[in-house]
């Protein structure tokens, strides 16, 4: 189905640059408030001189204990749930435009649960029973195979049917839930507690070393995505339209699901199954700047990365001390918006 890119929206022109400078600015004050509070609040200020002095190497005469807090625990912790918010996101923008489907997400479409699939057998099977790779890669291997079997079920004719998209999604996602709670079953009590916590999404393992991986692919894609806006621009007319005006579609389309999955692997590797990101943040950046994927792709990555960060901090202060996988939240909140989604499709209004 077509998709209008002169969709109604809220900012355009000159005001779209305004618009992503006050989000990066938000993304910054966000950070050093989830930074701030915790089981032990700081006063920002605190933080700031903290992060400042690393920032510039002036540590000396830093207090030990609040280095320790700020510095080596809650700052890569927030910059991990930033990365896996503007990760998915920009999943999520890559897929609804592969498919041209706004029902399209890494998790609805089992990329998410492909990933998860990966990533658990690693942990029950070791590294050298699947020939040396890591977590990313294996997570990478599972979430491209199950999004192709996907994309290969909803087509009749060498036609994408998204019709059937969903469906096909929603039945290789419950496959996948199903192989990674039979691996769940080979592992031992203690390994099973701390898989369940992560399968439900959770950057408490934040570390500064799990932080390079993330941020390169992240970057990388985006770099990428950025490069085929005005292809994916193309794309959203229909095959037919975007052929005409010289795009190559089969490569282009090959190429999206490559990047997807690639992105959705490498969060779920270092954050666990996090739902319905790449669903909200797509629809409400092109709310705020309408459909053209030049706008659409930064507003989304910064729009991902706020909400994450305020999401992991909803998740370790709502019932503090303990700490809730951050799957709930997003899932409290993804499943109205998927049911709103599906009503307005069906009344043909997107």
């Amino acid at each position: 189905m077509a998709e209008r890119l002169d969709r109604p929206h809220l900012v355009s022109g000159r005001a779209t640059g305004v618009l992503i400078a006050g989000l990066a600015t938000a993304v910054l004050m966000a950070s050093l408030v989830a930074i701030s509070i915790g089981s032990v609040t700081l006063p920002i200020g605190a933080v700031w001189r903290v992060v400042g002095a690393h920032l510039t190497g002036r540590t000396h005469g830093i207090d030990p204990l609040r280095d320790q807090v700020v510095w080596q625990i809650r700052t890569p912790r927030v910059l991990l749930a930033a990365a896996a918010g503007a990760g998915l996101s920009v999943a999520g923008v890559a897929l609804q435009a592969l498919v041209r489907n706004p029902l399209a997400d890494p998790y609805v479409l089992g990329v998410s649960s492909g990933a998860s699939l990966g990533a658990v057998l690693v942990a029950a099977l070791g590294t050298t029973a699947l020939g040396g790779i890591g977590v990313t890669g294996a997570a990478f291997g599972t979430a491209l195979l199950s999004v192709l079997v996907v994309y290969l079920l909803a087509q009749r004719a060498g036609r994408l049917l998204d019709s059937r998209l969903v469906l096909a999604g929603v039945a290789v996602g419950y496959l996948c839930s199903a192989a990674t709670s039979y691996v769940q079953l080979q592992l031992d009590p203690t390994q099973l507690q701390g898989l369940m916590f992560w399968l439900m999404g959770s950057v408490a393992g934040g570390t500064w070393h799990s932080l390079g991986v993330p941020a390169v692919v992240i970057g990388l894609c985006l770099i990428y995505l950025l490069s085929q806006a005005r292809n994916l621009n193309a794309l959203a007319g229909g095959d037919d339209a975007a052929a005409g005006l010289g795009v190559p579609v089969q490569t282009l389309r090959v190429t999206l699901l490559i990047v997807a999955s690639l992105l959705t692997a490498t969060v779920v590797s270092v954050a666990g199954g996090i739902a319905f990101i790449g669903l909200m943040v797509p629809h409400m950046a092109r709310f705020i700047v309408g459909g053209d994927h030049r706008r659409v792709l930064p507003v989304a990555l910064l729009l991902g990365a706020v909400f994450l960060v305020l999401v992991d901090l909803a998740s370790r202060t709502v019932d503090r001390p303990e700490e809730l996988p951050i799957g709930i939240f997003t899932t409290a909140l993804g499943v109205p918006f998927f049911l709103w989604l599906l009503r307005r499709r069906a009344g043909g209004r997107i």
